[in-house]
């Protein structure tokens, strides 16, 4: 095989690899990058099939270092200062004397249990102390964890991750001075100088973005492409004054426009595209490093001194720095509790743990050379830690729901609470939201869980806790409205959980709609908003029918005054009935069906036993 099939192959194999780990992560709901690190040292270390660092040389940097830019740019543009009202003290204590405690911390850890001199103790303690985007935010979505915990471990890590090669960076120049007679100390004035450069270059680039989309500079087909180019710049620029400030110029880029979207609203559409390359990046990048490693760095993970550091940053220097920083803060004692023990770290950490060992090296400093492996034991051993345990914790500790998934219904009317109130009887939980309050009112007083509140508006998406509800059922009498509802919140509850309820017949068959939105509709082709109604004016109710052996629920053998509306499964997943969807039901499942009070016919076949509800 050629150089160039060989290069060719690798990358797609990386990419194929990253890809495949995070769907079978999402299928089996392990954390993704568990998988990514064990498919890359399976096709690295194990096998030798791949190893990206020797097959693109000198692109391998260059490549990790844009990647891990754009991954950290996509995460800021995430923030919004709105969301940490409440929890402020607590992000910034946090940040700050909770990031100094860790470093204090990591530097004693590195040096008395790990072995390492004080001079690359003292620049590895600082770079530890990040976590990063690429690690905290998968783990927050598979955890479901409530917003105002997650929000404090989101914003930590995507501040700290530049902070934490900052401050690692901050500790290297101090070395340097220290050790080196001819090196003074306004040599320092030097990082600080390049650090200021950095911060305003990504604030000028984010206002000049900012200001050209919202004047119509740039055509919006342009706009995600022109930004990726100008967050690739800014990250350039600033690592050509001074190694290592491009991941700070980015974040602030990134943070800058995230404060303009409420003002420019095609910053929030061109997020989700970034959020795509952010998840694709992730997934390759992670592969690559893990790939890359030799079996000699894997062998050395197992030794006492490597295992005893790492189990001191989990137990001791986390937790430590954790409750002293938020002494008096917002967070209450189980919130302190799950973020004191979650801090996984990522690719930032091993990226730029694999740049200060060769300057350590270059400097004479030997035991520089563990620098890879004790990183990469850290990441390993905190990632399957941490990502195996989020879960668990966080329901002991009330912080994520223990609830079988449930169903959040948009729009109040006389069947969507009788549909929620019938739910709620089969253990299934639901979340009745309108704006309107007259409209809200009975099913506030049948004592339904409502939301009244506008479901579309921006403060409702940041401060609303929706991480509970699986299924978004969209059941207002505005036709528009409900398509508009639907596409917003598609990407957040995934298109396979949204559904749709006709507003009437005459906008039912209408091409209004694109085809995959169609799709969605729920139920069948005359179960509209106002026929359900209507129904339950005249008082059909909703049953439950156990399932004795697998069938293939056919419409045709329903009476006419009979509705099949979904199977509830044993696992606790519901399959909704829509016009594309075909609903198959096995043994143990349940069909729950709408129905006349004096409809005589049985339901379905003989091998459906009605279990009444």
């Amino acid at each position: 095989m050629s150089c160039v099939e060989s290069v060719l192959f690798s990358i797609i194999l990386v990419i194929v690899l990253g890809i495949t780990s995070q769907w079978l992560a999402w299928r089996i709901q392990w954390p993704a990058i568990v998988l990514m690190s064990i498919a890359g040292l399976i096709v690295g270390p194990a096998l030798g099939l791949l190893n990206p660092e020797q097959q693109l040389g000198d692109l391998y940097t260059p490549i990790i270092s844009l990647a891990v830019a754009i991954i950290l740019f996509e995460g800021s543009l995430s923030l919004d200062l709105r969301e940490i009202r409440g929890i402020s003290h607590s992000v910034i204590r946090m940040v700050t004397l909770g990031a100094f405690l860790a470093w204090m911390g990591g530097t004693i850890a590195a040096h008395y249990v790990a072995g390492l001199d004080w001079e690359v103790s003292f620049i590895i303690g600082g770079l530890f102390i990040v976590t990063g985007p690429t690690v905290i935010i998968p783990l927050l979505r598979q955890a479901k964890l409530r917003p105002r915990v997650a929000t404090v471990l989101k914003w930590e890590g995507i501040i700290v991750d530049p902070v934490g090669v900052l401050v690692a960076l901050f500790a290297y120049e101090i070395v340097k001075v220290i050790t080196h007679e001819s090196i003074h100390a306004n040599y320092l004035l030097l990082f600080f100088g390049g650090a200021l450069f950095a911060t305003v270059l990504g604030l000028a680039f984010g206002l000049a973005i900012s200001y050209a989309i919202e004047k119509g500079k740039i055509p919006e087909y342009l706009t995600a492409p022109v930004l990726l180019g100008l967050v690739i710049l800014c990250f350039g620029i600033c690592e050509a004054v001074i190694h290592e400030t491009g991941l700070l110029g980015v974040t602030v880029m990134g943070v800058t426009l995230a404060q303009t979207k409420k003002y420019v609203s095609s910053i929030g559409e061109i997020r989700h595209f970034k959020e795509n390359i952010s998840v694709l990046l992730t997934s390759t990048v992670f592969i690559m490093l893990t790939a890359s490693l030799s079996r000699e760095t894997i062998i050395e993970i197992f030794s006492w001194p490597i295992i005893s550091f790492v189990l001191m940053m989990l137990f001791i220097v986390r937790p430590v720095s954790i409750w002293l920083s938020t002494i008096g803060t917002e967070l209450t004692i189980q919130e302190k509790t799950l973020v004191a023990w979650i801090a996984p770290r990522g690719i930032v950490a091993i990226t730029v743990a694999s740049y200060f060992a060769s300057l350590l090296l270059k400097d004479g400093y030997a035991d520089a050379s563990l620098l890879v492996t004790l990183t990469f034991a850290l990441i390993f051993i905190t990632v399957c830690a941490h990502g195996f345990s989020i879960g668990y914790l966080s329901k002991k500790l009330g912080l994520a729901s223990s609830e079988p998934p449930g169903i959040l219904i948009v729009g109040s009317s006389k069947f969507s609470i009788a549909f929620a109130q019938f739910c709620n009887k089969l253990g299934i939980p639901t979340l009745l939201t309108d704006s309107s309050e007259e409209h809200i009112q009975e099913a506030t007083k049948l004592g339904l869980n409502t939301f009244h509140g506008e479901v579309l508006s921006e403060k409702t998406q940041l401060t609303a806790d929706f991480s509970q509800y699986e299924y978004f059922f969209i059941a207002s009498d505005t036709f528009t409205y409900n398509a508009l509802v639907f596409s917003t919140y598609a990407l957040q509850f995934g298109h396979a959980n949204m559904f749709l309820l006709p507003t009437s017949m005459s906008n039912h068959h209408k091409d209004d709609l694109p085809p995959y939105m169609r799709s969605h509709f729920l139920f069948g082709p005359n179960e509209v908003y106002q026929q359900l109604n209507w129904k339950i004016d005249n008082g059909y109710v909703f049953k439950s029918i156990n399932i004795h052996e697998k069938h293939l629920i056919d419409r045709t053998e329903l009476d006419k005054d009979q509705t099949a509306l979904f199977v509830r499964h044993a696992s606790g997943k519901l399959t909704f009935a829509t016009l594309k969807t075909q609903l198959v039901a096995e043994a143990g499942d349940q069909l729950i069906v709408f129905q006349s009070p004096k409809s005589s016919r049985p339901v379905l076949k003989e091998t459906f036993k009605n279990g009444g509800c």
